[in-house]
């Protein structure tokens, strides 16, 4: 079926003049001492600013992110509950407790402890002997939890990851991108946020010994609540922070980088760039009609139909540059009845500078039975005139 390209010439909320408008220009973003680094909106998606973010790395302990989003997603789904007991086998405790000499919860060997208590342990105290735990608990061994991992990674749309533990440590073939620990860090944001709430949590007590959490700007600003900190020899200082301000949230995933000073200060600097030159607008929400896209439908009981957004639209733009967006879509240029509520029907797409910013689906508002006999025959008479 031919397609129809409806292009509004008016722009989105003012229909005036605006395409006439200047171009924003911000200026170039800023260059980090690390290996690769990713600035990401939470809401949208879109990515800012990037180097190397696709360029495969070890990331050290930035693999508990995956470790603690699967057991979110076990509980989520009925098969864990936070209260359920885990026991530290010797394997956790040798391989990551208080004598392997790696960042521990310090959990005794053959101990039980909860789900919770052990999440806590490797989102804030960055537990290897807590990780390891909680993976032979889910899968019977690390090695199966992390084919788990592997699978998630896949399902997440992390196309260049591969884990071979739950704790990051350096083993052949575990390497991950900037680019796939953003959507990593994004959906454990989105998907758990009761969960994601304990990466702000700056100290954890356990078995009498407290300790802070490692991600220095949590104690340096106020609006970083999250995520988690990463370091050996072959990785490097890696971090992976959000920030929150008012309703624009980034991520920021800085690898590579030779020190926990470095890690934090070239984080905070890919955040205040984003903060300070881009802002986030949500245009539509779900299910919400667009008026201005009501199509005519042939051979049906009714003779108009209202499209709708199948999900919510959020760009991620240049400051001052939203009366330059624009508005476009497109359907299919013959609408027949019948036609079920919810049926996907053609494309809106936002435009900035000629550069797609966004797309949504367009969905039918409503059902469309179809006429009669000779209503349908009629429509069809007038539709050879329209083709002519």
């Amino acid at each position: 079926m031919s397609r129809l390209q409806l292009a509004f010439s008016a722009l989105l909320f003012c229909l005036t003049a605006a395409t006439q408008a200047a171009q924003v220009i911000i200026p170039a973003p800023p260059e980090l001492a690390a290996k690769a680094w990713v600035l990401m909106d939470a809401d949208s998606g879109e990515v800012l600013v990037e180097y190397n973010a696709d360029q495969q790395l070890p990331p050290a302990s930035l693999t508990k992110i995956m470790t603690t989003f699967i057991v979110s997603e076990e509980i989520m789904e009925g098969r864990l509950k936070e209260q359920d007991l885990v026991r530290v086998s010797d394997n956790a405790w040798r391989k990551g407790g208080s004598a392997s000499g790696s960042s521990t919860m310090f959990l005794k060997p053959r101990s039980e402890v909860s789900v919770i208590d052990m999440l806590r342990g490797v989102i804030i105290q960055s537990g290897n002997d807590a990780s390891i735990a909680l993976a032979e608990h889910i899968s019977g061994s690390e090695e199966a939890f992390a084919d788990v991992m592997n699978q998630v990674a896949q399902l997440l749309g992390m196309q260049n990851t591969n884990f071979e533990n739950a704790t990051g440590w350096p083993a052949e073939g575990h390497l991950t991108t900037a680019r796939d620990l953003a959507i990593l860090a994004r959906a454990t944001i989105n998907d758990h946020p009761d969960h994601y709430a304990i990466y702000a949590e700056k100290y954890y007590k356990h078995n009498g010994i407290n300790q802070p959490n490692r991600n220095k700007l949590l104690f340096r600003n106020k609006f970083v609540d999250g995520l988690k900190t990463g370091h050996t020899k072959e990785a490097g200082y890696c971090l992976v922070a959000s920030e929150k301000r008012n309703d624009m949230r980034l991520i920021s995933v800085v690898l590579g980088t030779k020190s926990t000073e470095a890690r934090a200060t070239e984080s905070q600097k890919l955040l205040a760039y984003g903060f300070r030159y881009y802002e986030t607008h949500k245009l539509y929400s779900k299910g919400q009609l667009v008026p201005e896209l009501q199509q005519r439908v042939w051979g049906g009981e009714q003779e108009s139909l209202d499209m709708m957004i199948a999900s919510d639209v959020v760009a991620t733009i240049p400051r001052g540059s939203r009366e330059q967006l624009s508005l476009e879509s497109e359907v299919d240029s013959v609408l027949k009845a019948p036609i079920s509520k919810g049926q996907e029907l053609g494309v809106l797409s936002l435009q900035l500078d000629g550069k797609t910013v966004v797309e949504a689906p367009l969905l039918a508002a409503n059902d469309v039975a179809e006429a009669g006999f000779f209503a349908r025959m009629w429509d069809e008479l007038m539709l050879m005139f329209e083709d002519e």
